[in-house]
């Protein structure tokens, strides 16, 4: 089999091209904050899109105040979930303890939109406040374009 200097060239190129992948956030309950922020800023490094598309709730709520926001959108399955933070259950005997220290870091991370939301809707507390895909949250985010 011969390689003609055109395939060649056409090989460099697909090799040469960073690969895109997309995060596509189905069921994400959250989880360790400091992980969420890590994973978040590698997504926003790579330059990658985030197509909510489920359930992102908690810690996966850090993905607005991260990632840039023209990266991410939701479909019409989106749903997002604001808490309080809470200390790692392995330091506290199992019980729920919210951390102050932990809900102001999440805080200073969100953009001024999510922020104005939360506030309109009592601020940050135990219970989950959630907004479901519709007017409220594009008020936030976009909504995906079909070609995403």
């Amino acid at each position: 089999m011969r390689i003609t200097p055109l395939a060649l060239l056409s090989l460099s190129v697909l090799v040469a091209s960073p690969a895109r992948a997309d995060l596509h956030i189905t069921r994400d309950h959250g989880g360790y904050v400091e992980e969420y922020k890590a994973k978040y800023k590698r997504i926003r490094d790579r330059k990658e899109r985030v197509i909510i598309d489920g359930i992102c709730n908690s810690a996966c709520t850090l993905v607005f105040g991260i990632v840039p926001m023209n990266k991410i959108c939701v479909t019409p399955k989106a749903s997002v979930g604001f808490h309080q933070a809470y200390y790692d259950k392995a330091f506290t005997f199992g019980i729920k303890v919210t951390s102050a220290e932990g809900t102001s870091d999440l805080m200073s991370y969100y953009p001024e939109t999510v922020k104005d939301w939360i506030r309109r809707n009592g601020g940050l507390t135990t219970e989950m406040k959630k907004i479901k895909n519709g007017r409220e949250l594009w008020r936030i985010v976009d909504p995906c374009p079909e070609e995403w």
